[in-house]
């Protein structure tokens, strides 16, 4: 397994693996890996023959209130994992090789990223896209693989590659879960026993939501309330958002039809957790009551 942390480095790799035909898988990550991440790497293999994936926080998609300082990172953990699930190149590069002085552009998806997360994290959006798109630039993949779980995200990378004519195939791949349903971050390292216990709420909410559709359940208002006082009766939880809307421009709706997006936002302790699901969709997740 290679290590690169300079542009030059990958963009050298990059070059030699092209002239030999070879295709690049490429996943994407800020590090502090779980099994989600792994599944993610584990998928991308299928995809090229050679996989190489990023570690890097990227500051642009912080506010200055956020936790940029305290996200979690452990750069040798994340190697011998990496290394376990077959990754081929490490690209870990540091701000100054993202971002030199002076640094002014930046990608911006408008329409899609207004609402959800884009309410509370207005330039979050403008964060991510830039760093994939300075990613791809640099690493050249065929193929880069993002999970489901920030589906506002995915929706706004794809965006960005069909608007800006980027040659790579962006394949979305469902969320990843503990076993207790809960949808796996590197943020979940912030929550106590008893906040996890709370966490619960939200991927049993999912749950809820979906059977009152399948019932028959159509009005976005009503399913907003049932999911709103479901995670509400649980302590610790301060909910963002919980909004149901159309996956084009992520637009609220009123009445749900298949393929509408549930969308939900809360913090649990020191933790900001989000999770969704599309109507219609198989669920996978435990209906325990908690």
């Amino acid at each position: 397994m290679k290590i690169f942390e300079t542009i030059r480095e990958m963009r050298e790799f990059v070059e030699g693996a092209r002239e030999k035909r070879l295709r690049i898988a490429f996943v994407p990550t800020m590090g502090y890996f779980h099994e989600g991440h792994l599944n993610l790497m584990r998928e991308g293999k299928k995809y090229g023959d050679i996989l190489v994936i990023s570690i890097y926080v990227n500051p642009t998609q912080f506010s200055p209130s956020e936790d940029l300082s305290a996200y979690p990172r452990n750069l040798a953990r994340d190697h011998e994992l990496a290394a376990g699930v077959g990754v081929d190149v490490i690209f870990q590069p540091n701000d100054s090789q993202m971002y030199p002085e002076g640094s002014q552009t930046y990608v911006n998806v408008e329409k899609l990223t207004r609402n959800l997360c884009g309410v509370s994290r207005p330039h979050h959006f403008r964060g991510v896209t830039t760093v994939c798109a300075k990613l791809f630039n640099i690493v050249e993949p065929h193929t880069a693989l993002f999970g489901k779980k920030d589906y506002q995200q995915l929706a706004a990378i794809k965006r960005m590659v069909a608007d800006l004519g980027m040659n790579i195939e962006v394949i979305g791949m469902p969320t990843t879960r503990e076993p207790g349903g809960l949808a796996m971050s590197s943020r979940n390292v912030y929550l106590s026993k008893e906040e996890r216990q709370s966490a619960l709420s939200l991927s049993h909410s999912l749950h809820l939501a979906q059977s009152a559709f399948k019932a028959g359940q159509c009005n976005a208002a009503e399913i907003i309330a049932l999911v709103r006082e479901h995670i509400g009766k649980h302590p610790y939880t301060d909910i963002d958002y919980v909004q149901i809307c159309e996956t084009m421009n992520f637009t609220d709706v009123e009445t749900i039809e298949e393929g509408c997006l549930l969308a939900l936002a809360v913090r649990v302790g020191k933790a900001r957790l989000i999770d969704n699901h599309i109507f219609g969709e198989e669920i996978n997740i435990p209906s325990t009551e908690v």
